[in-house]
């Protein structure tokens, strides 16, 4: 498996795309007008505590107050407690409270907020306070695990016995040397005391901590050891990137390139077409079988068919062959649209017990390259495999997309025919409540086009019933939905 990370900066935006074997698998964008705020820490003001939902609105100085849960307040002495306290006996109206960003506003949603703060770096997350040292579950080798919390326990004893917090092994750190991690630790030791300081000196609403922008991220949080190339295609944050790298990821340096080609740096995958084809609602299998895919607000839904594909053997064989090929293209655009929360897969029914495990099978090791958290639940008694995955940031649809001011979002338009119906019938409502002398109706082309043809002898018996003339006037810019009445 090689690996290549392409970098591609506008003033406008920074969109970093992942690229495995030549394919395009992940796909960042940040905006600059509208960065993402997940990991950033604030210094906010408790606005209002909900005891019915164990929860509370926090300003963190957004458009939309930020919401936290009671699970998500720490509280001295938690270990020995049974069960979770109310909140009102946590948080009340006007409280200051230090926060840390856990999901970007998502549509109506406002932010989600814990305050078990936590730090990334390069190989290792940093908890100011949670005493405790964990390895992330992808380093397997119990061996590595613990030299791994070896290493972390030295590197602890070097700090201040009332500062402690506590670390998390993060899977760059599988094989790394003690200096990197001791390094590490006391990079993440000083930006907390930092921090500290700033939450003490500062009052009011404020953001105490931001993460890196995206471009420095990514070499934070997408680096593996099979990473062949990092190109860039701006001189100056090449420059930026350089130095970061050489100060925190040294081992990187030699992959750091800058991109001068004249032809668009997400030419040269094909980035920009896959982008395109992720805001799809049908992705084509290479078979001939093809998937459709529903974002819903509940949870997206994912429904495998066999399409133009008919096989070579017979019908159990040519379903098999659809749904193991549907399981790997399933993974990449859960990645590549980043798709998150609740997610139902529809495969074709399959009647052998050792065919549906081995798509199972390979649908999960497929998840192992997924960057964020999933769960796979198994298959439902009416044959759906149920899975979530965590969902931090907007989906690649919600980012470039907006709902369409047509359909309202929904997705269909009314038919030509349903309108002229809906219109017949106000006509009516209309004369009976005003009595007009005569009728004007101003819609869109196909709505009177239809009226004229199809429709001509029922707005004959119309003007007959009512005894009034009606008219008919196209307007360009109307939607096949919209009309208006008008009394003359």
């Amino acid at each position: 498996m090689s690996e290549e990370i392409l970098i591609n900066i506008t003033p406008m935006e920074t969109r970093v795309a992942l690229v495995e074997n030549g394919v395009l698998q992940e796909v960042y964008i940040e905006r600059t007008r509208r960065r993402g705020i997940v990991g950033n820490i604030y210094k906010g003001k408790v606005v209002r505590v909900l005891p019915g939902m164990q929860a509370a609105f926090v300003d963190i100085g957004l458009d939309r107050a930020a919401f936290i849960h009671v699970a998500e307040v720490a509280r001295p002495g938690a270990g020995d407690t049974q069960g979770e306290p109310l909140i009102a006996s946590l948080l009340h109206e006007g409280q200051s409270l230090v926060v840390q960003v856990t999901k970007d506003p998502i549509g109506t949603k406002g932010a989600r907020l814990t305050t078990h703060l936590s730090i990334p770096s390069r190989y290792l997350v940093y908890m100011p306070q949670t005493p405790h040292v964990g390895v992330s579950q992808r380093i397997e080798q119990e061996a590595e695990r613990e030299r791994l919390k070896q290493l972390v326990g030295q590197g602890m004893t070097e700090i201040a016995a009332d500062e402690q917090g506590g670390f998390i092994l993060r899977t760059a750190a599988e094989g790394v040397g003690s200096e990197e991690i001791l390094a590490d630790i006391h990079f993440l030791h000083r930006v907390w005391q930092a921090v500290e300081r700033r939450i003490k000196r500062e009052s009011g609403i404020f953001c105490v901590y931001e993460d890196l922008p995206l471009f420095m991220r990514s070499m934070r949080d997408f680096v593996r050891p099979e990473l062949e190339k990092i190109r860039i295609d701006s001189r100056e944050n090449f420059i930026k990137l350089q130095e970061f790298v050489q100060e925190f990821v040294p081992q990187l340096e030699n992959k750091l390139e800058y991109y001068p080609g004249e032809r668009p740096i997400f030419d040269l995958y094909s980035v920009e077409d896959e982008i395109q084809k992720a805001l799809g609602r049908k992705v084509q299998l290479k078979s001939g079988g093809y998937l459709v895919i529903d974002q819903t607000e509940a949870m997206t839904t994912i429904d495998v068919n066999t399409g133009g594909f008919v096989g070579h053997r017979n019908l159990e064989e040519t379903i098999f062959k659809t749904n193991l090929e549907a399981a790997a293209a399933i993974v990449r655009q859960l990645r590549l649209r980043n798709l998150g929360g609740i997610i139902i897969i529809d495969f074709i029914d399959m009647d052998d017990a050792e065919h549906q495990r081995q798509v199972l099978r390979l649908l999960e090791r497929s998840l192992e390259r997924d960057h964020a958290k999933t769960k796979l639940t198994g298959v439902t008694e009416l044959g759906l495999v149920q899975m979530t995955r965590k969902r931090t940031r907007e989906s690649l649809e919600q980012i470039i997309c907006e709902p369409c001011h047509l359909c309202q979002g929904r997705g269909t338009l009314k038919t030509a025919e349903s309108v002229c119906y809906e219109i017949l019938r106000d006509l009516l409502r209309m004369d009976r409540a005003y009595n007009g002398e005569a009728y004007l109706v101003m819609a869109s082309q196909a709505v009177v086009d239809r009226f004229l043809d199809e429709e001509s002898a029922a707005v004959a018996d119309l003007e007959l019933f009512i005894g009034k003339p009606i008219r008919f006037q196209v307007e360009t810019l109307y939607s096949q939905e919209q009309f208006d009445i008008v009394l003359q």
